[in-house]
């Protein structure tokens, strides 16, 4: 099995997010859920890009540091700066190698509310995983808000893959 798989999947949950902007006008990207306490598709698509630009572009010798983000920023309000975002950090994830991605790196994870922090040793492979998978819980709220705004999207957007592969049918025993 390839780490390169690990790339290949946040491809293809990024692409995710791409064709869900598509769906949505400029006035439904900012506007409030009703069912996720006043937070707005483009909060939830910054949040989710904030934890792949980190598992991205951290650089090895750096920590990756997923707490401490900037929030406000264009993407929230804004579909073409978000689309913009995506390409460039498909580009970067497209532009990995194995031995990119098996690299040693450490991260830095807040384990409550009070600050308290603690340091893992993990790889970019790992974290790009990690990032990916919180993009998958993200996609089902940003599924639950099309709903709210009349929009139906494929069945397994918002779905992990084992969740997929179980209900296929071709999950092992």
């Amino acid at each position: 099995m390839s780490v390169l798989y690990v790339s290949q999947a946040a491809d293809s949950i990024l692409s995710q997010v791409v064709d869900f902007i598509g769906l949505l006008d400029d006035e439904r990207y900012v506007q409030e859920s009703r069912v996720f306490d006043g937070g707005t598709a483009g909060q939830h698509i910054r949040h989710t890009l904030d934890h792949f630009r980190s598992s991205i572009l951290t650089p090895a010798a750096e920590m990756i540091d997923y707490d401490h983000r900037e929030r406000g920023v264009a993407v929230e309000t804004d579909r073409a700066a978000a689309l913009t975002e995506i390409a460039q950090l498909r580009s970067a994830l497209a532009g990995l190698d194995e031995d990119q991605l098996t690299v040693e790196m450490r991260a830095q994870v807040m384990c409550s509310g009070d600050g308290r922090c603690a340091e893992l040793e993990t790889t970019r492979g790992r974290e790009i995983f990690f990032a990916l998978h919180h993009a998958i819980h993200h996609n089902a709220i940003l599924k639950a808000m099309a709903g709210e705004f009349g929009i139906e999207l494929d069945a397994g957007f918002g779905m992990a893959p084992s969740t997929i592969n179980f209900e296929s049918g071709l999950a092992s025993s």
